[in-house]
């Protein structure tokens, strides 16, 4: 049997060459916390929604602000310039609280705003500095965009999720 004109001209074809190998990048949900810019990888983000009622909780640690409600959820609130030991945020009318997941472990996290997506090349992000204080040991790395941009703390946020937990649990 002869093949037909679209199987000679398959093999005839020159073999597919990839013009160039993709460069890796990871997406970093980005927000402002204090004086921080913060990232987190973006698959860990659910939604952002203006922050709403706190409801205290007796005999937790610090960092966790409190209980809110949000879509027939009891969502944990959680203030990472605490946790990381960098002051303590402001609950206001301008605030903003990002859901947060890592496994089963669902929480609300401050934001004092919200910067955006962010598309990193991994080639970009610079490993944490070294005999850092505390909060370098919840990092991802850093991320510097420009000579006059200001840097980016990427957080490992499901680590971060996962210390916090333990830390709530324990007490």
């Amino acid at each position: 049997m002869e093949p037909t004109p679209l199987q000679r001209a398959l093999r005839s074809a020159p073999e597919r060459t990839h013009a160039g190998q993709a460069r890796p990048e990871q997406e970093f949900f980005c927000f402002r916390l204090g004086e921080l810019r913060l990232g987190i990888p973006s698959q860990s983000v659910l939604e952002v929604f203006r922050a709403g009622s706190l409801t205290p909780l007796p005999r937790t640690p610090a960092f966790v602000l409190g209980v809110t409600g949000h879509r027939g959820q009891v969502l944990p609130v959680l203030d990472l310039l605490r946790f990381l030991g960098k002051g303590e945020s402001k609950v206001g009318a301008r605030t903003r609280f990002f859901v947060g997941s890592s496994g089963s472990f669902v929480t609300a996290v401050v934001a004092d705003s919200v910067i955006g997506l962010r598309r990193i090349l991994t080639s970009d992000i610079l490993p944490p500095p070294l005999g850092g204080d505390a909060s370098a040991e919840h990092m991802l790395g850093v991320f510097q965009p420009g000579a006059r941009g200001e840097a980016l703390a990427l957080l490992d946020f499901g680590r971060l999720l996962q210390l916090a937990r333990k830390r709530a649990v324990v007490r």
